[in-house]
């Protein structure tokens, strides 16, 4: 049953909506005041959902792969393309847009006002570890992109919000990992009926688990992983029908953002299906993604022995590649998709169509299951139990500790996909577990937005984020069965810088440093 967590439409759009200036917006001091508000549980109830509203964006997660090796966005106007070719500066749409603090306000006055409400104990201590949840995912994701940020806990004065200064990454960090512990025992394990998509315990664990991977903090990693494992998620049985909106709140999800069609939409599908299917193709997986995905046998590409052959690049591949990616001569929509025939209407360089010859076929593998693919109902997912896996065996790699569970972990997801397990006798060592874990990571969980970060914490951008970005090579696709024929070399679609010294974090937004000066700008932007 599609969950009925509505987002308090009466309180929360006058209460709760933006209503200051760009840094930290405070509660509007209206009718809807503390007066008249917190005299019942359905008042915090309601309050509490307005704190869940816009808290995460289905954009913000498609088109973070275009930041990385994995896509390219080909338009310049939705805000990926500079971030993704090194281009980018402080007055970018997104680099301002995600320098965003409406959440955590939202938290901060909801957490200084719901201890006055006539409730159960129990449950108000459980609607408080929600909020902290929210603030403490907002400052988690803040880091990521943006190093130091301010850490605020109270509501602000515009004076005071006017004036704030930025908090080392340390400091920010080491509150989210107290705040998580603190209030993952305080959360239920799941939920039922209207609370369904509620903050759950294995939430602020595997967020805690991916906090202490990208520090290095590898044991504590493992151990946050290990409480997810114990908390009964598994791996849902199909790969690529686990992203359809039928399979939504499935056995593999631990996190994601709630949608529903017509009341708060995810009206970000449409921005995926090429031209001819009514789309924009805006985000265009790279032949590099592409290449990664291995035979079906388990070999690379590369490998001599892997029966790969350049002209019929897309048989007998990894199943997650025909998942996750709509390539040329693939039945698709009614249809075998031709991107590389310049005859065609879903030619590579044509308006709306992919500029790579590729797009993404998770989410919207079935577009019939959507009656109108901009309105629709269909969640985000955020974390999910493979990812925890992978974190696991990682941290585990990372520690020099290759037991056992570290082989089980990889090949439960491998298996699930339809990929043999591990060549224990090829992959018997640091290094080239190391290898396996990381290539795991990028075909597991390909166009879910979650690259740009694994880049980060790895520092392979010099190796992935610069130099040219190619497509698929233009030829034939033969209508009638989907047979391709290439007859040129692959696509040039972009060349790509990359600064270590600046782009592992954005800049501070140029608009902030305006109101505040207090704010210091990341170096060499």
């Amino acid at each position: 049953m599609k969950r009925k967590l509505l987002y308090l439409i009466a309180i929360s759009g006058t209460l709760l909506t933006a209503c200051n200036k760009d840094f930290l917006d405070r509660i509007p001091e209206d009718a809807y005041s503390n007066e008249s508000l917190w005299t019942s549980e359905a008042d915090a109830r309601a309050a509490l959902n307005g704190c869940y509203r816009d808290w995460e964006d289905s954009y913000n997660v498609l088109y973070m792969d275009c930041a990385s090796d994995n896509a390219y966005s080909q338009f310049l106007w939705e805000g990926y393309m500079n971030i993704g070719n090194g281009s980018l500066t402080p007055s970018d749409g997104n680099v301002t847009n995600r320098w965003n603090f409406k959440t955590i306000q939202k938290c901060n006055w909801f957490l200084e006002n719901v201890d006055k409400t006539p409730m159960d104990e129990a449950l108000k201590t459980r609607f408080k570890a929600e909020a902290r949840f929210l603030r403490a995912y907002q400052y988690y994701t803040l880091t990521q992109l943006y190093g130091d940020v301010p850490l605020v806990l109270k509501t602000l004065t515009t004076a005071e919000a006017n004036a704030v200064t930025r908090t080392p990454v340390a400091e920010v960090q080491k509150y989210i990992l107290d705040e998580l512990a603190t209030i993952a025992p305080q959360l239920e394990p799941s939920y039922s009926g209207s609370d369904i998509g509620r903050i759950t315990r294995g939430a602020a664990y595997a967020l805690r688990a991916r906090l202490q991977l990208y520090m290095g903090n590898y044991a504590g990693c493992i151990a946050d992983c290990e409480k997810v494992m114990g908390l009964g998620y598994s791996l849902f049985p199909g790969y690529q029908d686990l992203f359809r909106i039928q399979n939504e709140n499935n056995v593999e999800v631990i996190l994601d953002m709630q949608y529903k069609e017509n009341d708060y939409a995810n009206g970000n599908i449409g921005i995926m299906p090429t031209s001819s299917s009514g789309g924009w193709s805006s985000i265009d997986p790279t032949q590099a993604l592409v290449d990664a995905y291995e035979m079906k046998n388990g070999k690379l590409i590369t490998d001599p022995a892997s029966g790969y052959n350049a002209n019929d690049p897309y048989t007998n591949r990894d199943p997650r590649l025909s998942a996750s990616i709509i390539y040329p001569g693939m039945l698709y929509d009614g249809k075998y998709y031709n991107p590389i025939d310049p005859a065609s209407s879903d030619f590579m360089l044509g308006d709306n169509n992919s500029k790579t010859g590729y797009l993404p076929k998770k989410f919207i593998a079935n577009l019939s299951d959507y009656t109108d693919m901009w309105n629709t109902g269909l969640n985000m997912i955020l974390i999910r139990y493979a990812d925890v896996l992978l974190m696991y065996a990682e941290a585990k790699i990372e520690s020099g500790v290759i037991d056992n569970s570290v082989y089980e972990a990889i090949d439960k997801v491998r298996l699930r996909a339809g990929m043999p397990a591990t060549d224990r006798l090829a992959y018997n060592t640091q290094a080239s577990m190391r290898t396996l874990v990381r290539r795991e990571r990028r075909v597991e969980l390909a166009l879910e937005g979650l690259r740009w970060y694994d880049i980060k914490r790895w520092k392979t951008g010099d190796q992935v984020r610069k130099g040219a970005v190619y497509g698929a090579r233009q030829g034939k696709v033969d209508a009638t069965n989907g047979k391709v024929t290439f007859t040129a070399g692959h696509q040039l679609v972009e060349n790509r810088l990359f600064d270590a010294s600046i782009h592992y974090v954005w800049p501070v937004p140029q608009k902030e440093i305006d109101i505040n000066r207090k704010l210091v700008q990341n170096p060499n932007y």
